[in-house]
């Protein structure tokens, strides 16, 4: 199973226990998914009408935690802390694999020492270390890291929630996009129109220097049947025919 459809299938299996569910019990839902090792998109989860009710309750802070998870990253959750509640191991594991997937939205190129700094990692092997095992071997990064340039660099990694107004900042780029992919495709087009143009003026041109050559050819053929079939006097043909005068 790849990890689109997992996604898809854990996210309707929450949405689905979110609606059935009200109040704390929300709580200990949200804390169950920010946990789970495979759930790395939540938005589907906010839009829960039973979790937005969270809002301004008592169990409001569960809404804050899933805003963070489906937003946030490790750092924003550190300036935040006082007002959200401990984390449990899983969920740090997983605030910081989405924090590496936020950086690399960007960044193709992701220096160690920022990922140190952003991770709260001390060191290159634990980094490393991290880096293979959470996120490259988890499905939801691919790359290169290079010790030499002490950066990772990364080839893929999985998209997460839009935040707020970031929806119309992305129609924009696609709007972009699909302008130059149609200015693009009229100029190939037009160079496949000239290569088609250049292709007909080569067969014509080669027509012709083909027409000409059994031109020659022909030519040159009735020149020899021209040699050939005229009479050849000799010597003693001449002798004969003037000894026949002369009786």
């Amino acid at each position: 199973m790849d990890i689109e459809q997992k996604q898809a299938e854990l996210i309707d299996h929450f949405v689905k226990k979110a609606s059935a569910q009200v109040g704390s019990a929300i709580g200990a839902l949200i804390v169950e998914a920010t946990s789970h090792a495979s759930l790395f998109a939540f938005s589907e989860i906010l839009a829960v009408p039973t979790v937005a009710e969270l809002e301004g309750t008592e169990n409001s802070v569960y809404l804050e935690v899933l805003r963070l998870f489906a937003h946030g990253t490790w750092s924003d959750y550190k300036s935040n802390s006082g007002s959200l509640p401990q984390l449990l191991p899983d969920q740090v594991l997983k605030l910081k694999q989405l924090t590496v997937l936020t950086l690399a939205e960007t960044n193709k190129v992701l220096p160690y020492d920022q990922l140190m700094l952003e991770l709260d990692v001390t060191n290159v092997r634990e980094l490393e270390d991290f880096i293979i095992n959470e996120c490259i071997y988890a499905g939801i990064v691919r790359g290169k890291l290079d010790q030499l340039r002490r950066c990772f660099e990364v080839q893929f990694a999985a998209g997460r929630d839009l935040r707020p107004g970031q929806l119309g900042s992305m129609i924009q780029t696609l709007s972009n996009w699909l302008g130059t992919s149609d200015n693009l495709l009229i100029s190939i087009q037009e160079k496949i129109k000239w290569a088609d143009t250049m292709s007909e003026l080569d067969k014509k041109h080669r027509k012709e220097v083909e027409d000409k050559v059994e031109e020659v050819k022909k030519s040159v053929a009735v020149k020899k049947l021209h040699t050939v079939s005229r009479p050849t006097l000799t010597f003693e043909g001449l002798k004969r025919s003037t000894l026949n005068l002369v009786e």
